[in-house]
């Protein structure tokens, strides 16, 4: 197959995917990718092949193809191609929550001297970076790579990397519980929609909606998050996203639960449960896992809640996800207090304390916890974040958090 034919072929399969037939689209680029003699064609392919597979969930199909393009960049000896074969890995590791090897990849790309095709990519791989950050709850490096990404978005007048970020900040501070920010940037992205979305695809609506959906089930707003979670999931269903798919299950399970819901809630964790499972979104797992377990809770079955903690616990450890063990250790010690079991109690108090220090979730001026409740939060330029009412209060010449790290042990 010549180079025109691959391109042609190429647009096919496009045309195709399009049109949501995903298959034929899939059959089209396999044929391309086994008879095209033109490696750039088939740079191309790969590229067609890891965005759809990532669309629906095959997340190691996804890694598979992302390994093949690196070898096809090397043939091609070009740093642009190569830059973006690396972006690609490190999107597959993402998905599959390897966030260390998505960070090691994600350095690898920047640090590649292209031309500016790598340059106008450094807002993705921002992007991607700040994803495995936050998976790993490191909040300061995680902001620093989205506002990063937000730059190279503004100053490439890139609007679709915009909208991804401003989702990504969504989830960055529903995690941290500034409810505010979290629906403000899921809002945001969906107004870049309405004004410049006409010819992207519908994921970006989905992906807004989504967000704006958790930002309002965590201020008591239901039935807006109801709305939302409604219009994301009709998209996520037509174009046949699990992903998203899953995170809405998930969600819906959460308003559920908000309303005490219990009953109607458990079925829709246990399908978000089953499709988390077979795409392997493990972050997403402890996400249910959690709210399984605070069903449980709801319905004082607290043997049951344990063996949910156990579950999470595992998953949290092996991923390194600090945030969730916080979590768990916090259910744990309700539960033992309830229970009267004192020695444990002391044990989850302990190791909670333990990850608030490890994250640095805390304020640097009035020393209360970050994310135990909805709190207006403000980050200065170095990236650590405060509650806005102490920074209006007292002021700052600079940040005590940096001043603090910047003592060396031997004269504190």
């Amino acid at each position: 197959m010549g180079q025109d034919q691959t391109k042609q072929q190429i647009e096919k399969g496009l045309h195709l995917y399009q049109s949501n037939q995903t298959e034929k689209a899939l059959q089209v680029w396999m044929r391309v990718l086994e008879k095209s003699a033109d490696p750039a064609g088939r740079f191309r392919v790969l590229g067609c092949l890891i965005t759809a597979h990532a669309e629906m969930g095959r997340y190691k199909d996804m890694l598979k193809f992302a390994v093949v393009q690196i070898d096809t960049a090397r043939e091609l000896e070009d740093p642009d191609y190569l830059t973006e074969s690396y972006l690609n890995l490190a999107r597959s590791n993402e998905k599959l929550c390897e966030f260390q090897k998505t960070i090691s990849y994600c350095k690898t790309c920047l640090n590649m001297q292209g031309t500016t095709v790598s340059l106008q990519l450094n807002g993705q791989v921002s992007l991607s970076m700040g994803n495995a950050f936050l998976g790993l709850s490191i909040f300061q490096k995680a902001l620093e790579c989205f506002e990063k990404a937000l730059r190279y978005a503004h100053n490439n007048d890139d609007k679709m990397l915009e909208c991804r970020v401003c989702c990504s900040l969504g989830n960055f501070y529903a995690q941290i519980k500034d409810y505010e920010k979290a629906l403000f940037f899921p809002c945001k992205a969906a107004e870049l929609v309405n004004d410049y979305g006409k010819g992207w695809s519908l994921k970006y609506r989905a992906m807004s909606q989504y967000h704006m959906a958790v930002a309002y089930r965590k201020l008591g707003r239901l039935a807006d998050a109801m709305d939302c979670c409604e219009e994301s999931m009709k998209i996520a269903l037509q174009h046949g996203d699990r992903p998203l798919q899953a995170l809405c299950l998930l969600c819906f399970a959460d308003i559920h639960r908000s309303r005490k819901d219990v009953q109607t809630a458990f079925p829709r964790y246990d399908s978000s449960m089953s499709i988390m499972t077979e795409i392997g979104n493990r972050l997403g797992l402890i996400q249910v896992l959690l709210g399984v377990t605070k069903c449980w809770m709801i319905q004082k079955e607290l043997d049951k809640a344990l063996e949910s903690i156990e579950k999470a616990q595992e998953l949290a450890e092996g991923l390194g996800n600090k945030l969730g063990l916080l979590k768990l250790h916090c259910l744990c010690e309700r539960i033992y207090r309830t229970k009267g079991q004192q020695r444990e109690l002391r044990d989850h108090v302990v190791k909670f304390h333990e990850c608030v220090e490890e994250m640095e979730l805390y304020c640097g001026m009035c020393g209360e916890s970050i994310g135990e409740k909805n709190n207006q939060l403000q980050a200065l330029p170095c990236s650590h974040f405060f509650h806005l009412k102490c920074l209006q209060t007292n002021g700052t010449r600079g940040c005590p958090n940096c001043r603090r790290l910047s003592v060396k042990p031997g004269y504190v």
